[in-house]
């Protein structure tokens, strides 16, 4: 009896039942002792509380919290299968509103952007928006060269913080899904007014009658689910604004299905000129130069650039998977033209604007140059009245002053908005390429002053301002974009002699000055219906005055700077009103509005 009792005190602890041991001991394959509310093992390692069994007599704290996430997953695909949703219900994936409710009757808020603000916390927009966080955040651009690139914009290439942007995976709706059709309809009636604010422009009795036609014939989901993000996004603060996210979901998600059909190329390039511009005006940078690039390599793989006469032979043998079939006439072939210019405008525009290389090349060799001719008014490829170009360089033809093919082509409005494009870019390119510590070749002085003679010429040609009242509402928002980047292009073009060069300061000065002329041209109404590229524009005048207030300030005896100050704020008024709409512009408002307090 002894021996047995010594035997049993030797041989150590008995060893556990199988499935006895905790959780923590099963999984790391551990010799647990089976001791509660905690074992040895998870007492050694601190985990005490951590120490759970599953031993039949109750359920653990992990069970519990699996069970209740298959719920929540089961009552997700219940609401996602609903074929309306209740507007009771919000459906987050994970801070995101839920699919749009076919009752909705909310409608376009076209009341003026003075009357009301976008928070940050509402806006999809990673910058902040308040007092305290501009003030922080702010660098004084009077620290920043012209050819520097703006250190709030270059941080976005880095890092971008999404925290405020609401997130809805692209898993979470099917491509095929459409809304009713009086509700697609609704939508595309309040985005029709805006279509040119954000550089589109299409046949518009086509696309309304496309909503009616079958499903092969209609325009693909990415198309119209950029429209009505659009729609969405114009109707903040209103409760159609709440189905924004749902929008973008659905335009990312038929996105990649899209490029499975070359077929509807154009659709997909369009759709991704309106997602880039609508990342862009709210200060998302990175995901809109993303899809500037896209549309831009798009364009030109499938040979918009290079849209010639029917009887004349493209350039180059192209693949047939970049060939498009023959225009069924010649609104459809006035939409592809258009179309190239819409993304040409986007890529030079904002390329300059983010002080990036533009995607689009164009140079003389056969396969990169552009010879689509400039475009015309929609009306005038209904009617038949279309330039088919001489394929001629279209762009180094402006530039070198040759005639132009025909007057209805090279002189409408819409030409004249890509012929500022055109000059925008060049002209920040050139100024970047400066370097004061080389001297400068005799190609920079030729191309500077072919430049500067190409946007003097231009702007004399130009409706005059006071007679902006007179044109067309949707010629007289182009106009003044086209004002705004002609006066802009003059102010990138001198930038780097600012400082040193008495004359340049002069030159810049008084091109800031005719921008503030025409904002003074802008009426209430038309903020709702202005290209926010023309932010960029007013924010290069109001660095040209912040300078010459510097200069001022610095001088001796000290000159009076109430003047400059007052301009500076016209700028900044125009600004804050055009960045109710678009977050990327009310930062910079915020920006400008700290330099002046600071003075």
């Amino acid at each position: 009896m002894a021996e047995k009792l010594a035997a049993q005190s030797t041989a150590g602890p008995s060893t556990l039942q199988r499935g006895k041991a905790c959780l923590r001991c099963r999984k790391r394959k551990m010799r647990c002792d089976g001791s509660k509310p905690a074992c040895q093992q998870c007492m050694r390692a601190k985990k005490g509380e951590g120490c759970e069994y599953d031993d039949g007599k109750g359920k653990t704290r992990t069970q519990l919290m699996r069970e209740h996430i298959a719920r929540l997953e089961l009552r997700i695909k219940e609401l996602e299968n609903l074929e309306h949703s209740s507007p009771s219900v919000t459906l987050f994936d994970p801070h995101a509103p839920s699919p749009y409710c076919s009752g909705s009757s909310s409608s376009s808020s076209h009341d003026s952007p003075g009357t009301f603000s976008i928070s940050a916390s509402a806006s999809p927009t990673p910058f902040p928006l308040g007092e305290q966080d501009g003030r922080r955040a702010t660098v004084s651009p009077l620290t920043m060269k012209y050819g520097d690139i703006d250190p709030i914009w270059e941080a976005q290439w880095d890092s971008t913080d999404y925290q405020t942007v609401p997130i809805v995976h692209e898993s979470s709706f099917g491509t095929s899904e459409e809304p009713p059709i009086e509700l697609a309809q609704m939508l595309l009636e309040i985005f029709l007014p805006h279509r040119h604010q954000c550089g589109f422009d299409v046949h518009v009795g086509r696309l309304q009658e496309s909503l009616t036609l079958s499903p092969a014939e209609q325009r693909h989901p990415v198309l119209m689910n950029s429209i009505y993000l659009w729609a969405c996004y114009l109707s903040r603060p209103g409760s159609l604004s709440e189905h924004e996210p749902l929008y973008l979901s659905r335009a990312l998600a038929a996105m990649a299905e899209a490029l499975q059909f070359p077929s509807k190329v154009i659709d997909i390039i369009q759709a991704s000129c309106l997602l880039s511009v609508y990342f862009l005006s709210n200060g998302r940078l990175f995901e809109g130069s993303y899809y500037r690039t896209a549309a831009a390599s798009l364009a030109v793989q499938f040979g918009l650039h290079q849209i010639v006469a029917p009887d004349q032979a493209a350039p180059g043998d192209w693949d047939s998977t970049f060939r498009l079939d023959p225009a069924k006439d010649t609104v459809e072939r006035g939409e592809r033209i258009l179309t190239f210019w819409q993304v040409y405008n986007l890529d030079r525009c904002w390329s300059a604007a983010l002080q990036r290389p533009a995607t689009m090349p164009d140079s003389e060799h056969p396969w990169t140059c552009i010879n689509t001719p400039w475009p015309q008014r929609i009306e005038e490829y209904e009617a038949g009245d279309i330039d088919v170009g001489t394929g001629s360089p279209t762009i180094s033809s402006f530039f070198s002053h040759e005639a132009q093919t025909s007057l209805a082509s090279g002189f409408s409005t819409s030409a004249l908005r890509a012929k500022a494009s055109a000059m925008f870019e060049s002209a920040a390119r050139l100024a970047s390429s400066w370097n004061s510590r080389i001297p400068p070749s005799s190609t920079f002085s030729d191309t500077f002053r072919v430049l500067e003679h190409t946007i003097t010429r231009f702007t004399t040609t130009l409706l005059p301002l006071h007679q902006l009242g007179a044109a067309m509402p949707e010629d007289k928002f182009t106009l003044i974009v086209v004002h705004s980047l002609a006066h802009a292009s003059m102010i990138h073009l001198y930038s780097p002699f600012i400082e040193d060069d008495l004359a340049s300061r002069e030159k810049c000065l008084r091109a800031a000055r005719s921008l503030i002329l025409v904002t003074k041209h802008i009426a209430d109404m038309d903020f709702d219906f202005l290209d926010p590229v023309v932010g960029p524009c007013w924010l290069s005048a109001v660095k040209a005055l912040e300078c010459e207030l510097v200069c001022l300030q610095t001088s001796w005896p000290p000159l009076s700077t109430l003047e400059i100050q007052g301009e500076i704020g016209t700028l900044l008024y125009v600004m804050t009103k055009l960045g109710a709409r678009f977050p990327l512009l009310a930062y910079q408002a915020a920006k400008v509005q700290t330099f002046l307090d600071s003075k």
